[in-house]
């Protein structure tokens, strides 16, 4: 599972853009998985179906990450660009990868010696950005790249520490590596839906949700862990090598109390060490999924994820082993 994450991790897919990891998906549940169907919905959501009466569950895992769109080009051939889901604070000097050929480009803004004292005092704003592929102007620019296309920061993945790692697009390629291999491995039906646009607005889960109609959902994601120096215990929310993180509510969804407790006894049966997400902090595609069509009860079921909606963002790859564990039993006691 961890080459799968690495293999999806390379991937760029911004929302929208998500084109390439459903290719990616597609092909490995060609390679490894049996007794599926498939299709693709309008907005581009795989959604599959794992056995012969899958109607009762649904696993919801997004496809797309967190990056940029290119909005224009100036005369001296630098891009403009528009977060989508990354924090201006993250992005100065960092090299990324843009358009389709994946171009190598540096975001860049005026430098710390230029400044005067007062520029000093705040970080530099998104619009005080552009991206630099070393083009000499707008009309040389234009021959690579236009308006519309993505970019990802081009940060590689790599294994260090006692089993951790550290990549872009963990959130959430590490929920859709979790999704392929239980579609692979479990004996169970269900219906597996990776979703594009979360990051944007829960587009892809909320069309695929309405269309579904299915009463009970699980998603599978990744959720910020906050185990730093400088934040109190109490607000750290999650830590590193504590186990999956199954949540009360976040700022979008609250989540079903009988879900909680049957994913806590499943686990308690199991010996996997569990947390719960100390804080109502975030959302994710169960906001949509809870409220649409008839409506359905939903459980998060998370990997935590240090430095969340960056270029590095870091998890342990034994929480992602738990929970793969936990997902695996927790499914025959939810069909």
């Amino acid at each position: 599972m961890l080459t799968h994450i690495k293999e999806l991790c390379a991937l760029p897919g911004i929302s929208g853009r998500e084109d390439r990891v459903r290719e990616a998906i597609l092909a490995y549940l060609t390679a490894h998985a049996r007794d599926f169907t498939y299709h693709i919905d309008p907005l581009g959501s795989l959604i599959v179906k794992k056995g012969q009466s899958p109607e009762k569950i649904a696993l919801y895992a997004h496809m797309d990450e967190v990056g940029m769109m290119i909005t224009h080009i100036t005369a001296e051939g630098l891009l403009g660009f528009s977060p989508m889901g990354m924090d201006a604070r993250v992005l100065f000097g960092r090299r990324v990868r843009v358009g389709e050929d994946l171009l190598p480009g540096v975001i860049g803004g005026k430098a710390w010696h230029h400044m005067d004292s007062k520029e000093r005092e705040a970080p530099l704003k998104t619009e005080q950005m552009a991206i630099d592929i070393g083009a000499r102007d707008k009309d040389e620019a234009l021959k690579y790249v236009r308006p519309g296309d993505m970019a990802v920061p081009d940060a590689p993945f790599v294994e260090f520490g006692g089993g951790r790692i550290a990549a872009r697009a963990l959130d959430n390629r590490v929920g859709c590596a979790l999704l392929c291999r239980l579609i692979a491995e479990s004996e169970h039906s269900f219906t597996a839906v990776f979703t594009v646009q979360e990051e944007t607005g829960l587009n892809g889960a909320a069309a695929a949700a309405n269309a579904l109609g299915i009463p009970t959902a699980l998603i599978l994601e990744t959720t910020t862990a906050g185990d730093l120096p400088d934040v109190e215990p109490h607000k750290q929310v999650c830590r590193l090598g504590a186990g999956p993180v199954l949540s009360f509510a976040d700022k979008g969804a609250i989540y079903s109390r009988p879900l909680l407790e049957t994913a806590l006894t499943v686990a308690a049966d199991r010996g996997i060490a569990t947390q719960l997400k100390e804080g109502v902090f975030g959302g994710n595609d169960s906001r949509a999924v809870q409220r649409a069509g008839p409506g359905a009860r939903v459980l998060a079921v998370s990997v935590p994820c240090r430095y969340l909606h960056s270029a590095s963002c870091m998890a342990d790859t034994a929480d992602i082993e738990a929970t793969y564990r936990l997902l695996y039993a927790l499914l025959p006691a939810l069909v």
